[in-house]
């Protein structure tokens, strides 16, 4: 049986940069990384925007190039994923039945999209955006594909619009709620992604309600409605969020459900296993202490750091102010902390010129900025975040005035 010293269950930013962590921080035992899919660890946000549309090739989306990993003695085990975990022997089984040892590891699956539970839900030319294969399958039915219909408006369904709309599609949203982006921003930007999309030829339908799947038998012909009516669809992406992958954790006995529970070093309930990035459940300092997951690659990227250095003796807590991106269109939003519980929102500009931030508060006191096409704004919004700061609200809606200049002196 294989032995490492660090195996780590997970080939995508939080795994890679475990890795990476380790090595930076002086490690010098064994790693080793176990992926289910047959590339190398790659980043993910691209695949529903540059690697989609044609931007990017595939080689450019690689987080490391294969010498990367090699070079600092990181050993790949890819197309292989973890089906049990026996605590107590320090020991998981690998999907081709063999087993592997461990001194300390680190949870690092992310999760897989959540799929529609209504018939006709597996009809090919149904589709989640989670894997380079994901990608590949979708761009391959381009050419039979005329009529889009995407199933969520959230970041991963507004990109996906955003890219096949470029491609002459008919692209039709649905969104379940009142307005999309529902769940992460303010109606302000709602209504402005909403006018984005439709500018753009974009068929956005809120309180849309999805019957069922439609096909031929074989393939997806069209998204019935809970009205009866039929739309039309050679192709369906599904954007309804995500299953966080812990299952084997969970039997083996470590607390969580809705992922996987962590404390402030991303330390499961089980003993010298870790857990990171969207599947790890953890109290956070920017949600009012909140337990919540966190599916962005800062939280994956912070928390890999957070576990190396629990790992390697240089222990620090986690605290990073969380920051998120989004690309649509020509529009770059760029979002930093959480407006969860807000009470007040000021509008920095007019979102006519398609450059504005939102500035999102509670009691007065800065929470979040969701700022698009407004870098500056992003750069110097952090630090009212991270301070907590209350400034002058006049001050704050004026563009005019620059961000950092109502910071304390």
């Amino acid at each position: 049986m294989a032995q490492y010293d660090v195996l780590i269950v997970g080939a995508g930013h939080g795994g890679a940069q475990a890795a990476v962590a380790l090595r930076q921080n002086k490690f010098e035992g064994s790693i080793a990384v176990v992926g289910d899919e047959a590339e190398l660890p790659y980043e993910r946000p691209p695949l529903s925007k540059e690697y989609f549309s044609g931007e990017k090739t595939f080689d450019r989306i690689l987080i490391r190039p294969a010498s990367f990993w090699a070079e600092r003695n990181i050993e790949m085990l890819l197309s292989r994923r973890v089906t049990a975990v026996d605590p107590g022997k320090h020991e998981v089984t690998l999907s081709d039945g063999s087993t592997i040892g461990y001194g300390k590891m680190i949870w690092a699956t992310g999760g897989s999209p959540r799929r529609l539970t209504c018939s006709g839900n597996d009809l090919g030319g149904v589709h989640g955006v989670r894997t380079r294969e994901d990608a590949d399958r979708m761009l391959g039915e381009m050419e039979g594909t005329t009529n889009v219909v995407v199933i969520g408006g959230g970041y991963i369904g507004l990109e996906a619009a955003a890219v096949l709309s470029k491609f002459g599609k008919k692209v039709t949203v649905l969104e379940a709620l009142d307005r999309v982006l529902a769940r992460v921003a303010g109606e302000a930007l709602s209504r402005f992604y909403e006018a984005e999309h439709r500018a753009h030829g974009v068929d956005v339908q809120l309180g849309a309600r999805v019957d069922c799947i439609v096909g031929d038998g074989r393939k997806v012909t069209g998204v019935r409605m809970d009205d009866g009516s039929v739309i039309p669809a050679e192709m369906v992406i599904v954007g309804i969020g995500i299953v966080p992958a812990v299952e084997p954790l969970i039997a083996a006995g470590a607390a969580g459900g809705n992922g996987v529970d962590v404390d402030q070093y991303c330390r499961t309930s089980l003993a010298d296993i870790y857990a990171i990035g969207d599947c790890a459940m953890h109290a956070n300092n920017f949600a009012d202490g909140a337990r919540i997951r966190l599916e962005s690659v800062q939280n994956a990227n912070d928390q890999a750091s957070t576990a190396a250095k629990d790992i390697v003796g240089a222990s620090e807590p986690y605290h990073a102010v969380p920051w998120f991106w989004s690309n649509q269109y020509d529009l770059r939003l760029q979002t930093v902390g959480f407006n969860l519980g807000f009470d007040e929102t000021i509008l920095r500009g007019d979102p006519a010129t398609r450059s504005f931030s939102v500035v999102y508060l509670k009691n007065g006191k800065v929470l979040a900025l969701d700022c698009v096409n407004a870098v500056k704004d992003y750069v110097q919004g952090k630090a009212l975040v991270v301070g907590g700061l209350s400034p002058d609200k006049a001050s704050l809606a004026d563009p005019e005035i620059t961000l950092k200049s109502l910071l304390p002196a």
